[in-house]
């Protein structure tokens, strides 16, 4: 990790910490457990929540096949700023939106059902029915078995998880500045919320 994009971090948190819940960016440590059971070799539609300054989002570009889209929703205009400097793989889309608006995002750009979405939004500090709404519009936007991974410092979240997607596997990383929950959930297509409008 590169001393710039600590200072750009930690810039942005210090103007907008609701937005980012953490002054550092997350650890290669997190990076990796979340990932390892991403299951990217054949996917054809990432999306990523709130990329920051990219920890995430270099790693899925590494690991995505080159046939793949990788759709990062950032509304820090900062961050995104710093993104389109810094990563030139044309594989990268840049959408500096609300991660609420991912469906309407999909379709404005004529993407497909999501394969994996990845989110680091910081829920803890979000009103519930914003949390619903954002995790209601994750449900819609993956395919049939498509994975919402949740990264968190706290559980708050984890009923509107429960209520979208039913179970919940749950991990663990001590390894990151603050040590982090992840939550795995599937879109198996036995529970599910009727989603209100995006």
């Amino acid at each position: 990790m590169e001393l710039n994009e600590n200072l750009i971090f930690a810039r942005a948190f210090f103007r907008q910490p609701r937005m980012l819940g953490s002054l550092v960016p997350s650890s290669r440590f997190l990076v990796n457990r979340v990932l390892d059971g991403a299951d990217l070799a054949s996917a054809r539609l990432v999306v990523e929540f709130g990329p920051g300054v990219g920890a995430f989002t270099r790693e899925l570009l590494r690991r995505l096949p080159a046939s793949a889209t990788l759709l990062a929703i950032e509304s820090n205009p900062d961050l995104v700023l710093y993104l389109r400097q810094s990563l030139t793989d044309p594989r990268l889309l840049l959408a500096p939106a609300s991660a609420q608006s991912v469906v309407a995002l999909q379709r404005r750009f004529g993407l497909p059902e999501a394969d994996v979405i990845i989110s680091g939004v910081p829920f803890s500090v979000m009103s519930p029915s914003k949390r619903d709404k954002i995790v209601r519009n994750a449900w819609r936007a993956l395919r049939p078995g498509g994975r919402l991974l949740v990264y968190q410092f706290s559980g708050a979240v984890l009923p509107s998880l429960r209520h979208a997607f039913g179970e919940i596997h749950q991990e663990f990383e001590p390894l990151n500045i603050l040590p982090a929950r992840i939550f795995r959930c599937t879109r198996n297509g036995k529970r599910g919320l009727a989603p209100r409008a995006a």
